[in-house]
């Protein structure tokens, strides 16, 4: 059955998926890069940049499990591109260039009607304004059985967290305290929600830590 995951979600040791000020110039927020140091010596971040070489340790292993069996992606509209409001036109196709990471159907989570973005790979943005449950609808139905991936930003893990919605959530823990940002856990009771951590493993650069929402 398909389920919804999160995968190589990279918080803070005091908990934030983002550091403040999110720009062209900072897409992660100030700091908020240092969350990431962990995957970008993996085969796997390296391969997405064309780029040979690469980790073949653990923080591989989760970088390489976080593509596996994905059919459809979903993320908030802020972690597609920095611009608010209204679209002024359709010259943003997101960070990724012309060929995105996805090569899936993706699900952006918006106020703002856009027509479908077609890219190179396979990859399709499709921009939703009917709200987190239609998008996941629509994800779960262009998966075919597959799993759908929820991308971020935080506030959208957020709330399929509060909705109990997520089924797997795979978050790495990054030795950096920011002090500030958009934080995962505020106001959050996750074993009240249902979800206890069944896995944990340190590296050199994270802990990785899986959570499980119980049947």
């Amino acid at each position: 059955m398909s389920k919804l995951v999160v995968r190589n979600f990279s918080v803070s040791l005091d908990g934030f998926g983002a550091g403040p000020e999110q720009s062209l110039q900072h897409p992660l927020g100030v700091k908020g890069e240092s969350l990431h140091r962990w995957v970008f010596k993996t085969r796997t971040f390296r391969k997405m940049l064309g780029q040979e070489g690469g980790g073949t340790g653990i923080d591989e292993e989760f970088a390489a499990r976080g593509f596996e069996n994905i059919g459809a992606w979903i993320m908030g509209r802020n972690m597609f591109g920095p611009i608010r409001g209204e679209w002024p036109d359709e010259s943003w196709k997101g960070w990724w260039g012309d060929n995105p990471p996805y090569h899936v159907p993706v699900f952006v989570l918006t106020h703002h009607a856009r027509p479908p973005l077609e890219m190179e790979g396979g990859t399709v943005f499709h921009f939703v304004t009917e709200g987190p449950e239609v998008a996941l609808r629509l994800a779960r139905e262009a998966a075919q059985g597959k799993d759908v991936r929820l991308g971020g930003g935080v506030a959208t893990v957020r709330h399929y967290l509060r909705a109990r919605a997520i089924d797997e959530m795979h978050l790495a823990v990054s030795p950096v305290l920011l002090g500030e940002g958009e934080n995962l856990f505020t106001g959050l009771d996750l074993p009240a929600l249902g979800y206890d951590c069944t896995r944990h493993v340190g590296t050199e650069a994270t802990t990785h830590m899986v959570i499980e929402r119980a049947a």
